[in-house]
């Protein structure tokens, strides 16, 4: 990889963290030349990273003339998207009860640890970083490198649209939901893995509320910048 594409993925990860951890809301405006000094990039890496964000994963929306924003998706879109992650997800699933082995339950278990421990912690961005990692997980169990890619962008398109659309959200609820989730795939149940999956999937979904939440964001913190 050359350096020119190491700084592109490295940009690329900020921003995607930064959307996905809901520091960075639906709307927010990216200038290239604020998140070039603030991440100490070349402007034209950056310039790159962005378009790569809007074309590939589309959580960027650039305009001409007026720049790049994080993406304010519709609630048509916001059902499209889920739809289309339900059935990835469940695809996902399928194969990752069949690819189960006793080294990847312990790290399911692990990882279901690290999100107590985020909920003990009190610690809200953290929560959804590694409520997140746990879907990743299934997907890299699953052996499937291809839906696995495909699930990522629509993990973060999911969390853009629960940052825009669920001012608040029950993570001890969510956590209780992999539990199960995870129960099932160790137990190589795969028909209960599917039905918790679909529930899991419509209980995010259902609490997906109509109205925008609009405020100042300060660009620095939210790319995890100190000065």
């Amino acid at each position: 990889m050359s350096h020119a594409e190491k700084e592109i993925t490295r940009i690329m990860s900020v921003l995607t963290s930064a959307i996905v951890e809901h520091r960075l809301p639906p709307g927010t405006r990216l200038k290239e030349e604020v998140i070039a000094g603030l991440l100490e990039a070349n402007r034209n890496h950056v310039r790159a990273a962005l378009r790569r964000l809007a074309v590939e994963i589309k959580v960027i929306s650039l305009v001409p003339n007026k720049g790049a924003r994080v993406a304010q998706p519709s609630r048509d879109e916001a059902k499209d998207v889920f739809s289309a992650r339900l059935v990835l997800e469940k695809a996902v699933v399928e194969q990752a009860v069949v690819q189960m082995t006793p080294a990847k339950a312990n790290a399911l278990l692990k990882q279901l640890e690290k999100e107590a421990q985020a909920i003990r912690a009190n610690d809200r961005q953290r929560m959804i970083r590694e409520s997140g990692e746990f879907h990743k997980l299934i997907a890299q169990i699953s052996g499937n490198r291809v839906m696995t890619e495909l699930l990522e962008g629509l993990i973060t398109r999911t969390s853009l649209i629960i940052a825009l659309y669920q001012e608040t959200t029950d993570v001890k609820c969510a956590l209780e939901e992999h539990q199960r989730l995870a129960q099932a795939l160790i137990d190589k149940n795969v028909d209960i893995a599917i039905a918790l999956t679909e529930e899991h999937m419509h209980s995010i979904e259902s609490h997906l509320q109509l109205d925008l939440i609009e405020r100042e964001i300060d660009l620095g913190l939210a790319l995890g910048v100190n000065f």
